[in-house]
């Protein structure tokens, strides 16, 4: 049986995670996993993150459970979500966060005249893009991949972020939303996948998603 890590390292929306898979898959062992040893054992990992850069590298390190992730970086299917997909770059802006450095790249902040704080209030704000952004985005393929089995290009999913990933390497990304500007939301390379968005935010397709993700055989 397919037995799937979900990295429980204090910083992510874990519950919510394993609901979807469990839906997706419930022919698979789904487990919120807190410790090394429960990661290592498994068969493929998920690894999620919501909150602050700063705060999601401290809580990592401090857990134990780097050394984990990096080993089944190298060694079995990887999903990273949201936040978990910018801890695999090299750094963030947020905070001048050194991340896990498994892909060149930075995690940088929607910035320039078309972003707007959503705090901010005023006759022009409804003329201004909000960050974070929030809600529902197409999806555009940008190569195929079998993550995206079943998933038609265009697809909408849901986001909640203000920081994105810049990767050094165009070739890593294979998906693209637009925002203000066209931005890298997937990337994948070897065993790893990873996305900006939330799957198990996003209905059907991203339940489709992480089937893809217990089937697949890098």
């Amino acid at each position: 049986m397919n037995t799937i890590a979900i990295v429980d390292y204090g910083m992510g929306n874990f519950h919510s995670v394993a609901r979807a898979l469990q839906a997706a898959a419930p022919d698979a062992d789904v487990r919120i996993c807190r410790s090394a040893a429960e990661i290592t054992a498994a068969s493929r990992v998920v690894f999620p993150g919501q909150g602050a850069m700063p705060d999601c590298m401290r809580t990592l390190n401090e857990s134990g459970l780097r050394d984990a992730v990096l080993q089944a970086a190298r060694t079995k299917p990887l999903l990273g979500v949201c936040v978990g997909e910018q801890m695999l770059f090299s750094t963030s802006e947020e905070g001048d966060s050194p991340c896990l450095n498994l892909f060149s790249g930075s995690v940088k902040k929607f910035q320039g005249p078309q972003f707007a704080s959503s705090r901010q209030h005023g006759d022009e704000a409804h003329e201004l893009l909000k960050v974070p952004h929030m809600g529902w985005n197409r999806v555009q393929q940008t190569r195929a991949h079998p993550l995206w089995n079943g998933i038609d290009d265009g697809t909408h999913f849901y986001f909640v972020h203000s920081y994105y990933a810049v990767p050094t390497d165009p070739a890593l990304t294979v998906g693209q939303t637009h925002y203000g500007l066209t931005f890298t939301c997937a990337v994948a390379a070897d065993n790893i996948f990873a996305v900006q968005f939330h799957p198990e935010k996003s209905a059907d397709p991203g339940l489709r998603l992480y089937r893809n993700f217990v089937d697949w055989n890098p």
